[in-house]
């Protein structure tokens, strides 16, 4: 049986989300003031994407108590604010531990279709 992956909490219209319709999906909910995603696979897998409009912090969590791995942008300077979480609290990330939105969403697309990230993209394991 293929990997499926599905928004937590049956976000997004609920059920299983696709990889070729991912990436839209993500958008519309940021749009919608929903700058935190967390989609779950059959596996066990969890990503976690948080955004805020302009960059995104994208997770990949084996299991639980796993701290993950994240899409890192190592010649970024700065930081930049604005990550709003669903409990309401509002992070700010090193512009190097972030990712643009377009890559952002290139990468968790990839994620979905393969369960991993994309060869050529930079990742750095919190592990």
């Amino acid at each position: 049986m293929a990997e499926s992956w599905s928004f937590a909490g049956g976000g997004a219209g609920g059920g299983a989300v696709a990889a070729d319709t991912v990436a839209e999906a993500l958008r519309v909910r940021i749009a919608d003031g929903k700058l935190e995603s967390l989609l779950e696979s059959s596996s066990g897998q969890t990503l976690y994407v948080v955004s805020n409009t302009e960059r995104a912090m994208v997770m990949l969590i084996d299991h639980p108590g796993d701290p993950g791995e994240h899409a890192a942008d190592p010649g970024a300077e700065g930081w930049s604010d604005g990550f709003e979480l669903s409990n309401g609290q509002a992070d700010e990330y090193p512009d190097t531990d972030t990712v643009p939105l377009d890559e952002a969403l290139r990468i968790v697309r990839h994620v979905l279709a393969t369960g991993r990230p994309p060869a050529d993209a930079a990742w750095v394991a919190d592990r």
